[in-house]
């Protein structure tokens, strides 16, 4: 069978490769926090510390969620798979996860950078969504 042929705009690559480097810092700061580096750590304020030792382990998972979920959307992206929604989808659910969480407990985020990651996460899952719309995502 033959597909139509589809223009693949320069923009999908441009948005893939900052999205794969966007996510994948955010998916080393998880491992990083995960694994308690203390380099890391000590660059982290006291009560980020302090709240991630005491983050329950859903949140962790939310977080987990969020982050390669992200770096996996990004990566099929870049290889122009539909499946990127999907996994962007589910990004964004954890980061619904991770939200409830530092607003529950009252968790200290920076609200710039959480609005930021808010954002790029909304524009990488429309803007996947749009380009499997288009035919462009197989």
């Amino acid at each position: 069978m033959n597909e139509p042929h589809v223009q693949v705009p320069w923009h999908l690559w441009a948005v893939a490769i900052v999205g794969t480097l966007w996510n994948g810092f955010g998916s080393y700061i998880y491992t990083m926090a995960m694994i308690r580096d203390p380099a890391t750590l000590a660059t982290a304020p006291p009560e980020m510390v302090a709240a991630l030792e005491a983050a329950p382990a859903w949140s962790n998972g939310a977080w987990a969620l969020g982050v390669w979920g992200g770096l996996a959307g990004s990566l099929l992206l870049l290889v122009r798979s539909k499946w990127a929604v999907t996994a962007l989808a589910v990004s964004l659910a954890g980061l619904v996860g991770s939200t409830i969480y530092e607003f529950a407990w009252d968790v200290p985020v920076d609200r710039v950078q959480q609005l930021s990651i808010w954002g790029i996460a909304l524009f990488l899952l429309w803007y996947a969504w749009t380009m499997r719309k288009r035919g462009v995502l197989r």
